[in-house]
């Protein structure tokens, strides 16, 4: 508005003046809420004769001509203005009608009413006829005058600009034969409306227009004027207004918030480049393309400052309004060279945007540093180039080219400041997503260095496991599985869940894998070692703020199970974690009652173990609730569908995995999910040999006879130096320092076992003899001869073994 009334104030200098306005030639009083005139001007003395002095103070209704009228105030309480005649006393007696305009007004809680009349009405007079179409004609606004045959009239001087004719060359033709556009057409069409209906039309119409560089916006308004007698319209006054600025304002406006929804949907670096260029083609650009600097890729940090020089970029990015994107140049995760006076390279060094208009010269430079870009330019007739430095958290993370070649318009600032706008919002994004990457790959690699990379062998359960990360949106959880040899050729079984996600929710998952397998090495029953993990995660949650959940919390799952071979006796116990699954050599399948037991971390409340015998090749099934609870689907309903799975054999272990996760994992998992499974194994009563003893020491030598005769039977006869070492050391130390009964087992597995019970719960522990101690060693000798040695406490008594590995 202020540019364009610059320009209409060029031309002959105004004679105008203020001494041309004359204040006294309006009558004004005001008149508060007690009907009391307050003030009054010269030009109501003019009208009315009366001196402010004989008015002021006084009751306004002495004025009035009339009884009746000293009604009007009262009924103008509530209206915040009034206009009519009102008779009024002149000074010399004689009344006057007096055409009145009362501003209702408050000032501070006073009311008061400012009442105005012009002294002398224009009459309507021929140089005012002349002095109105001079107005009109000379008025902002294109207007233009068409009769009831759609032939042009009157066009005042904007009209004549706009459509670059003067209103002579226009007067008799139609506004088609004007303007050779659709939208003339269209204009027409409300010409007729409006003559018909007798009522106003409005539309928009994008026109480009003879002798403009570009395509305007119009606001058209078709008023029907009206013949003498005002029943018919006997012409169209078409009103045109040009809103292209605040059309292409609006449009900017509804880019960038189309921008803010379409740009960063996910963590995913290359998609978000890609909606960045999708957003801005066809509507800014008719082709893009994003440039990210090689340094981010893997969520590294680039380099401080801006580069300079050469630079080298990676494409990862590109759209074009033309299909199969023609003009590339540099193919989709290429690294390309852009020398140091290119758009890109300058647009990095700067650090700020920059426009470049396609000119001869510069394809001729081109045509020597890039002459494939140059040919490409050449072909497609680019003719403006808008790149826009990818800068984010004051890291510079590549550049966002912008060019047009099928739309006329060359970028100008306006445009600019768009481009920055969405590539701002872009590079945020693209910056949230190489950070997310990084932290996700942390994560993942910290949290497979802590899951088991290959399960330990061992005869006691035939296993196979499978761990799904969460989906990128959800980020890398804390679930977990181990599966642990423990000594009597037992096997513990292990899954748990850390609540949270990140390299926290890792960290914290490690701990606690840790924590389970020195607790299991000790040979705790499984309600033990879940108390014991409870009171860790309880000193965590303490010490160790922020760790697992943002208010410093600790919370996990876990379910922990020991199966052992020789008994088939199995014992589980579990914190708040999914019950295990059982299915039985016949194919029924059961979801074990195990008593739940709180989550870990809420300290102070007890764990119970469940024991069950199982039939040799019974299937175990261990997970985490993410296998059968994910968005759109309760556990219930997980539970039931893995229900119907396991009912169905499979020719392995491998293959119930992938079906499980087939049938369950229909898309990536919002959460992280491990699962186990096991077959039982049994040791029958060949492997197992077993002899009471006698609390005499001379129950040694018969004990290590018998030893040997069953090593004998075994077919380890190499074994036997060591395994009557072995047997003669515990023996003897059970039959010193413990009390009965005592007994000695072998187990005949991958390795050989030798245990001793009694019934003592003091656990024996090394020591280093002296010289000339006639006892002391042992433990020792014991310690150095076989694989691995320790105690396992029993409800009344403990066992003592040692292990030795045989040759394979």
């Amino acid at each position: 508005m202020t540019g364009s009334a610059s320009a209409r104030d060029e031309g002959p200098s105004s004679a105008w003046s203020p001494a041309d306005v004359d204040e006294a030639a309006t009558a004004r009083a005001v008149v508060d809420g007690h009907g009391v005139v307050t003030a009054w001007n010269e030009g109501a003395r003019r009208l009315l004769g009366y001196r402010a002095g004989e008015v002021v103070g006084r009751p306004a209704a002495r004025l009035l001509a009339d009884a009746a009228d000293a009604q009007v105030p009262a009924s103008l309480t509530g209206l915040p203005r009034w206009s009519g005649t009102a008779r009024l006393l002149h000074r010399d007696g004689h009344r006057l009608a007096v055409g009145l305009l009362a501003h209702h007004r408050e000032n501070d809680g006073d009311d008061d009413w400012l009442l105005v009349s012009p002294v002398a009405r224009p009459e309507p007079t021929p140089e005012g006829d002349a002095f109105v179409r001079r107005g009109f004609a000379q008025a902002p606004y294109s207007m233009a005058l068409y009769d009831a045959g759609l032939r042009l009239r009157w066009a005042n001087a904007d009209m004549e600009r706009v459509i670059g004719l003067p209103e002579a060359e226009m007067r008799g033709l139609r506004v088609t034969e004007i303007v050779l556009d659709p939208e003339s057409e269209r204009a027409e069409e409300g010409m007729r409306a409006a003559l018909r209906t007798g009522r106003l039309q409005e539309l928009g119409a994008a026109l480009h227009l003879a002798g403009h560089e570009r395509e305007s916006v119009w606001s058209v308004s078709l008023v029907p004027v009206r013949d003498a007698d005002g029943r018919r319209a006997d012409g169209v006054l078409l009103s045109a207004h040009d809103v292209t600025e605040q059309y292409l304002a609006r449009q900017r406006l509804v880019l960038v918030d189309d921008a803010s929804l379409r740009i960063g949907s996910t963590l995913d670096l290359p998609r978000t480049a890609q909606e960045l260029a999708d957003v801005a083609v066809p509507r800014f650009a008719d082709f893009v393309t994003v440039d990210l600097l090689p340094a981010i890729e893997g969520g590294e940090d680039p380099p401080q400052g801006s580069p300079h020089g050469p630079v080298m970029l990676r494409r990862v990015a590109s759209q074009s309004v033309l299909e199969g994107l023609p003009e590339t140049v540099v193919p989709h995760g290429t690294v390309a060279a852009y020398p140091e006076g290119s758009t890109a390279a300058v647009c990095l060094a700067a650090g700020r945007p920059i426009i470049e208009h396609i000119t001869p010269a510069a394809l001729e430079e081109l045509d020597r540093t890039a002459p494939h870009r140059a040919e490409r330019m050449r072909r497609f007739g680019f003719h403006s180039v808008l790149a826009v430095p990818m800068r984010a958290r004051g890291l510079t993370l590549g550049v966002a080219t912008f060019s047009r070649h099928r739309r006329p318009q060359r970028f100008e600032q306006d445009d600019l400041l768009l481009g920055q706008e969405i590539t701002a919002r872009a590079a945020v994004c693209i910056d949230n997503a190489r950070r997310y990457t990084r932290e996700r790959d942390t994560s993942l690699t910290l949290q497979n260095s802590l899951l088991p990379q290959r399960l330990p062998e061992q005869a006691a359960l035939e296993v196979a496991s499978r761990y799904l990360p969460a989906s990128a949106r959800a980020g890398v959880g804390g679930d977990w599985f181990d599966v642990i040899p423990l000594s009597g050729a037992r096997v513990a079984l292990v899954v748990g869940d850390v609540v949270g996600h990140g390299i926290q929710a890792s960290a914290t998952m490690g701990r606690l894998r840790t924590a389970v397998r020195t607790l299991a090495d000790v040979d705790l029953p499984p309600d033990e070692l879940l108390t014991h993990l409870d009171d860790l995660v309880n000193r965590l949650a303490g010490q160790e703020a922020p760790l697992g959940l943002p208010d410093g919390d600790v919370g996990a799952t876990c379910l922990y199970a020991v199966y052992d071979p020789v008994s088939r006796c199995c014992t589980i116990a579990r914190a708040g974690h999914p019950v295990p699954a059982l299915v039985a050599p016949d194919g029924t399948v059961e979801f074990l009652e195990v008593p739940a037991g709180p989550p870990l971390g809420l300290g102070s409340l007890p764990f119970e173990s469940t024991e069950l015998e199982l039939a040799e090749g019974s299937l175990l099934v261990l997970y985490t609730d993410g296998l059968v609870e994910t968005r759109g689907r309760d556990i219930d309903e997980g539970i039931a569908a893995m229900r119907e799975v396991l009912r169905r054999p499979a020719p392995d272990l491998e293959a119930t995995c992938d079906a499980l996760l087939r049938a369950l994992l229909v898309e990536r998992p919002s959460d992280d999910a491990a699962l186990l499974v096991a077959r039982t194994r049994a040791l029958d009563a060949s492997h197992v040999a077993s002899w009471p003893v006698s609390p005499d020491p001379a129950a040694v030598a018969e004990t290590r006879k018998a030893a040997c005769r069953q090593l004998s039977e075994w077919g380890l006869d190499h074994a036997g130096f060591i395994t009557e070492l072995v047997v003669s050391e515990l023996v003897t130390n059970a039959i010193r320092h413990a009390r009965p009964p005592i007994e000695l087992r072998l187990i005949y597995d991958r390795t050989l076992i030798c245990e001793v019970s009694d019934g003592s719960t003091t656990a024996p522990h090394l020591r280093r003899a002296r010289t000339f101690d006639e006892g002391g060693r042992g433990l020792l000798l014991v310690a150095q001869l076989t694989q691995g040695w320790g105690t396992r406490q029993l409800p009344e008594g403990k066992i003592i073994w040692a292990e030795q590995s045989l040759p394979s």
